[in-house]
């Protein structure tokens, strides 16, 4: 694969990163500067780290991981994506209470669920990159460095439509990660 292939592959990859990231940044506009960064340094480890890990584990457990890799994915997003458009509904119907610091809370756990469940595909793209001829940890750094960049683009635009979206953007967001976790169940 050429350099062009693999980065556009990378772009590939990092959509749902990105969209996620979009959803985050203006669905939790509480969360600090420092925690809204950590969403593209995650999201592009995990879409590192996750071709690696097909790449090498792939012969073994792919085929597992890949037959159920649709329905841990929508299980983890239609979680998040459920509870993010319950508050937004909530705040919506009581103004005074969408202010709480619970409701708007970016957590580790958070973070860590989404880098999982917006990377699982590029773990079956490792397992298929097994069969190609590539170096694998090149391809894997970028990969990881072009969902990184695509995801701070999201921060910018998140940041820019949550203000004009308010409280609406938390049922927005939700329903963005209903359906990124639908598409990768069924499509």
């Amino acid at each position: 694969m050429s350099m062009v292939e693999i980065i556009v592959l990378g772009v590939a990859l990092a959509m749902d990163a990105f969209a996620v990231t979009i959803s985050n940044a203006f669905c939790y506009r509480g969360a600090s500067r420092a925690r809204l960064f950590v969403l593209p340094i995650a999201f592009g480890v995990f879409q590192g780290l996750m071709p690696l890990l097909g790449f090498f584990l792939g012969g073994i457990i792919g085929n597992i991981i890949e037959a159920y890799a649709g329905i841990v994915t929508l299980v983890i997003l239609g979680i998040i994506g459920g509870t993010m458009i319950k508050e937004g509904v909530s705040a919506l119907r009581n103004p005074e209470e969408s202010c709480s610091i619970e409701a708007q809370r970016l957590t580790v756990g958070v973070i860590l669920m989404q880098s999982v469940a917006t990377s699982i595909d590029a773990f079956a793209v490792g397992v298929s990159l097994r069969a190609v001829n590539v170096d694998i940890a090149l391809s894997a750094a970028i990969i990881a460095l072009t969902t990184c960049a695509c995801c701070f683009v999201a921060l910018a635009l998140g940041k820019r439509f949550g203000n004009v979206l308010g409280d609406r953007a938390q049922i927005v967001g939700g329903v963005v990660l209903v359906l990124i976790g639908l598409k990768a169940m069924f499509f």
